[in-house]
């Protein structure tokens, strides 16, 4: 199976992804017979540049409204906007990091083109049913997130002619160079959708723009960096145009890596989409001839918080652990640590949903002596479980049990409030109670359990 792997480290947008193909190996011309298929009086342009003191290919989108002013510039793409009234031209520059208001302008209907006009466009064109396919897909979402957000039937969303340009030539060309790369399965990391907010005709709202949260769906997102938009709708619609799965990097041969540019250098952290091409062989959930591949299963994103603290009690960390717990944290846990000048400390780590970081980080400024701390996202697996009861001469106890995505069962063990309350209760051994519900799981002639600890 041959994997398109996408690292959106710093976002997405459909300029970035186109030049990451190129990056990655597709030929330029691939791009731009699909933009002269369009007939929309559009070209494109490709160059180099560096991003962060890495090398990385840009392709901005060149209309005779639109050119390119500076090396640095790029391309703007404007939301879908209703043709009834005067608007504002929304800028959504995933290149600029921002969305940027000029002085209103009334346009007639001619300076708009419609989802109609636009299916029509690209039905016309010279293209592959593939291509054809998945560019209509795209601006279908893009439509139906737009008439959503207005509460507008679909047929009335227009597209401002610059704009929808723009976004036909990014779409089109990025399905023609995904269909040119041949793979077989596209996979994403988390989004990084960026922070703060972006002025549009609407007034100011905070990122991501309306549009680019409707086309997300259930996509893990976080944020991080600076302020500035980094998903645009345009982005947002290719993943799900290409059905992107959202997981860890696979375990698979890299063949091909390339590096799509954002309009302007980052201070830190470079503006990249990074492409992996690579392949794996798949048989059922496992790799061919290796043992069972926990990546084959769910993935999400986990939020990581962590300081370290060297003036506080262990009553009050003790304390500030439960209370973390208590308001969502996966785990809390605390590691002695020698921090400088001899002193030692204690290192409080936090893992949670990237959604409780505000809430958590407060809590624990309110709670601790601490004056700092630091939070990263990762991206988490878990194996499935589930729990089955098993009847002890003194209670029920609950087993539980983790399996590999296959079905295969992992590991499975005793619930061990379950065994420490009939341990309390009858004054036994603890380590008495959790055997004992492990053989009767193990000599039991029916159900899961049985099988579950069997298999171990």
């Amino acid at each position: 199976m041959r994997i398109g792997y996408l690292e959106c480290f710093s976002g997405i947008s459909g300029d970035m992804l186109l030049g990451a193909l190129v990056d990655a190996g597709v030929p330029f011309a691939c791009l731009e017979q699909a933009a002269a298929a369009l007939h929309v009086d559009a070209h494109l342009e490709v160059r180099k540049v560096t991003r962060g003191g890495i090398s990385a290919t840009k392709v901005d989108v060149l209309t005779p409204d639109h050119p390119v002013e500076e090396p640095e510039s790029s391309h703007s793409k404007p939301e879908a906007e209703h043709s009834h009234e005067p608007h504002t031209h929304e800028v959504h520059g995933h290149d600029t990091h921002l969305h940027t208001s000029h002085a209103p302008a009334a346009h007639t209907h001619a300076s708009h083109r419609s989802l109609s006009t636009i299916l029509a466009i690209i039905r016309a064109a010279p293209l592959s049913e593939t291509v054809k396919s998945r560019s209509i897909r795209a601006f279908q979402l893009l439509g139906d997130a737009e008439a959503a957000i207005h509460s507008m039937p679909l047929e009335q969303v227009h597209f401002h002619e610059v704009g929808a340009v723009d976004t036909i030539v990014d779409i089109v060309c990025a399905a023609a160079g995904c269909e040119a790369l041949a793979v077989d399965r596209w996979l994403a990391s988390s989004l990084n959708v960026g922070s703060g907010t972006v002025v549009c005709q609407h007034g100011t709202l905070p990122v991501p723009a309306p549009a680019t949260l409707a086309l997300l769906a259930d996509a893990p997102v976080y944020s991080a960096g600076p302020p500035m938009e980094r998903v645009t709708p345009t982005g947002a619609a290719v993943l799900r145009m290409l059905e992107v799965s959202y997981a860890p990097l696979p375990t698979m041969r890299i063949k091909a890596a390339g590096y799509g540019a954002g309009g302007r250098d980052t201070p830190g952290e470079p503006n990249l989409l990074r492409l992996l091409v690579g392949e794996t062989h798949l048989v059922g959930e496992t790799l061919a001839g290796e043992t069972e591949d926990a990546s084959s299963g769910e993935a999400e994103s986990i939020a990581i918080i962590e300081t370290v603290i060297d003036d506080s009690s262990p009553q009050l960390l003790g304390y500030v652990s439960e209370l973390l717990l208590a308001s969502g944290a996966w785990d809390v846990y605390r590691v002695a640590v020698q921090m400088k000048k001899g002193r030692t400390g204690v290192q409080l780590t936090v893992l949670c949903r990237p959604d409780l970081v505000p809430n958590l980080r407060d809590l624990i400024f309110r709670e601790t002596t601490t004056i700092g701390l630091h939070w990263r996202v990762e991206n988490k697996i878990a194996l499935s479980r589930e729990f089955l009861k098993v009847q002890t001469p003194w209670g029920d106890v609950q087993i539980k049990i983790a399996r590999w995505p296959s079905g295969k069962v992992a590991n499975a063990s005793p619930e061990y409030e379950d065994c420490r309350l009939i341990a309390a209760k009858h004054a036994l051994p603890l380590k008495h109670v959790m055997q004992e519900a492990m053989r009767i799981c193990a000599a039991s002639d029916t159900g899961a359990a049985s099988h579950a600890a069997k298999e171990l």
